[in-house]
């Protein structure tokens, strides 16, 4: 039997793959699913990717196309989410109470360098005039990481989705002193080489039933806002708020524009010494350019 490997953040943004591959649909085609989890971001899913260990990855959108312009071999093979993203600008409970607007010159807890939690940061930077020159970063690895590092009273912010760390906010361990959406859609479908190489059609056959599913769970409304909540453990008021926010793609169509966007932001911002054409971002087997 050949074996998929799908790979993404432990988020309420993956309700619908985890629904696919726990209903196994392509097992009388000796095609299985497996999930694996994987708290510690975009950066590791990246080199997952790269270097094989996974087949698909769920991978904010700004953070592969800077990988894939730094060597990265996958492509996107569609979107997953096309709205924004918004991340949640989070500092300890305990550390000293001002507005983002007086906060600076502190470092940026991050889940690795290249994540989305690092790259967020420079965006956030540029939005409150900082100077990039004079970010800091340490790398705490997941979620888990940065809630070590906020039971010390020393200011440091954290970006993370919002409605994960909501959470936390409500139990006092970090407070939420600011919000920065991502400009673009936040999360691609991204396929490794070997994957592309080995299994075009089942990629296709794959997407083709998650956007089917992404379909159900918005139609299905608040049926998909308790199974959200009880999954995820976050209350179903926070999931309505964020649910109403949220648009899962339905197709393979994909916004050239949001991708050239990313580019030149990337490049703006330092990140990247060039931008790359649409092509080698994506592999055009699965995706229609609009």
């Amino acid at each position: 039997m050949e074996r998929i490997t799908i790979t993404g953040v432990p988020e309420h943004f993956n309700l619908p793959w985890r629904r696919l591959i726990e209903a196994q649909s392509f097992k009388d085609q000796e095609l299985l699913l497996e999930w694996v989890d994987e708290p510690r971001g975009s950066g590791a899913m990246n080199q997952a990717i790269r270097d094989g260990s996974a087949d698909i990855a769920l991978v904010l959108t700004e953070s592969f196309v800077k990988d894939s312009i730094d060597g990265n071999p996958g492509k996107i093979i569609g979107y997953h989410v096309v709205s924004p993203l918004v991340w949640g600008v989070h500092i300890a409970a305990k550390a000293p109470e001002r507005p983002l607007s007086e906060v600076r010159n502190v470092p940026f807890l991050v889940s690795r360098m290249g994540s989305g939690s690092h790259l967020m940061a420079y965006l956030l930077a540029k939005r409150e005039g900082w100077t990039m020159a004079d970010l800091e970063f340490q790398v705490v690895g997941n979620l888990d990481g940065a809630r070590r590092e906020f039971k010390s009273s020393l200011p440091k912010l954290f970006l993370w989705e919002k409605y994960t760390t909501q959470p936390l906010v409500a139990k006092g361990e970090c407070r939420r002193i600011g919000e920065i959406p991502t400009p673009w859609p936040c999360f691609a479908i991204v396929a490794s080489e070997q994957a592309l190489e080995k299994h075009p059609d089942f990629l296709r056959q794959i997407c083709t039933t998650l956007y089917d599913e992404n379909r159900r769970v918005m139609e299905e409304g608040d049926t998909s806002v308790l199974a959200i909540s009880q999954r995820y453990a976050i209350s179903p008021e926070d999931v309505k708020e964020w649910f109403a926010q949220t648009k899962w793609a339905v197709g393979p169509q994909v916004d050239a524009s949001s991708l050239v966007e990313t580019m030149h932001t990337l490049l703006e911002l330092g990140l990247v010494n060039q931008t790359v054409p649409i092509e080698r971002l994506v592999d055009e087997r699965f995706v229609i350019l609009t």
